[in-house]
């Protein structure tokens, strides 16, 4: 199913319109992205690109009527994206589901996961939350396995996607973490209710706009959240194995700096209260050329 051929020019222009919405939206994942090969490397960013069309929808300003009304729009879009010609990202998603054995229903579970947001949902345990999770990260990481591709390298055929499931979860729960007071702030609390309750503690805002530690309750409680997303990592790297060596640099430069940043919360969970955490461009880029020399799998 697979075509390193290179695409014609209008394609070609649709998936550089694509590459320049990951460079400038989603600078975390361009790290892993840069690592692939041209056409892997350009699938993904159609991938990438749709799913920042989908979450633009759900963090917008729009009514929520005329979110919905976009959100239902995304869905055809997804199903048939052969349908929108004149569509750059839609073109280039098109023709990567030629190339490569994309589940775009998985862009379904994205638009369930933004209704989501939309409805305010209370996550009252973990289990609630990773259904959250599945929808707006698992969703992505089973896309990207498709442009993976990955040989026939484990004796259950249900395995890489588990894996990339878990790791989805592993860096979603580590945007939650990062991300807690801006989330607040519009109105949107993650953490599951039980854990919360667990901890005596609860999310609000003191009078400069941080979140209120609470005698350093909620700073224990993120420390328990960061050990629970490493558990999740420890799981769901098992992934990098199964993967050719292109797409396991791409895959462990994007987990990469996302466990580093997971780190960088665990070691100062007091952070995250007041400023938004991240990992420093030389440490990204470190993280990155690591990631090119992650050793090949034992045959």
């Amino acid at each position: 199913m697979t075509s390193d051929q290179n695409p014609p020019p209008d394609i070609a222009e649709a998936y550089a319109a694509c590459e320049r919405i990951v460079g400038t939206e989603a600078r975390n994942f361009s790290y892993g992205i840069r690592l692939l090969p041209k056409p892997k490397r350009h699938a993904l960013s159609a991938v990438y690109a749709f799913a920042r069309r989908v979450d633009d929808i759900g963090d917008g300003d729009l009514s929520l009527d005329e979110k919905s009304a976009a959100l239902d729009e995304t869905r055809k879009q997804a199903a048939a994206p052969g349908d929108y010609p004149t569509d750059p990202v839609l073109v280039a998603l098109a023709d990567s589901a030629t190339r490569y054995p994309l589940d775009l229903d998985a862009f379904g579970e994205l638009v369930d996961g933004c209704e989501m947001d939309q409805r305010d949902t209370v996550y009252r345990t973990w289990n609630e939350l990773a259904v959250y999770c599945r929808c707006v990260a698992g969703s992505i990481g089973r896309l990207s396995l498709g442009v993976f591709n990955p040989p026939s390298l484990h004796t259950d055929p249900d395995a890489p996607n588990a894996l990339a499931d878990t790791l989805g979860l592993a860096l979603q729960l580590t945007n939650i973490l990062r991300d807690l007071r801006e989330d607040l702030t519009n109105g949107r609390i993650y953490l599951p209710r039980e854990d919360l309750e667990a901890h005596g503690c609860e999310l609000v805002l003191d009078a400069e706009g941080n979140l209120d530690p609470q005698g350093g309750r909620l700073a224990a409680l993120i420390r328990d959240e960061t050990d629970r997303a490493e558990k999740l990592y420890a799981e769901g790297l098992g992934l990098l194995p199964l993967l050719d060596r292109r797409s396991r640099a791409c895959c462990g430069a994007l987990s990469g700096i996302y466990h580093a940043l997971l780190r960088r919360i665990a070691a100062e969970p007091e952070a995250v209260l007041s400023s938004r955490v991240s990992v420093p461009t030389p440490q990204k880029l470190s993280v990155a050329l690591g990631a090119l020399l992650l050793p090949a799998p034992r045959s």
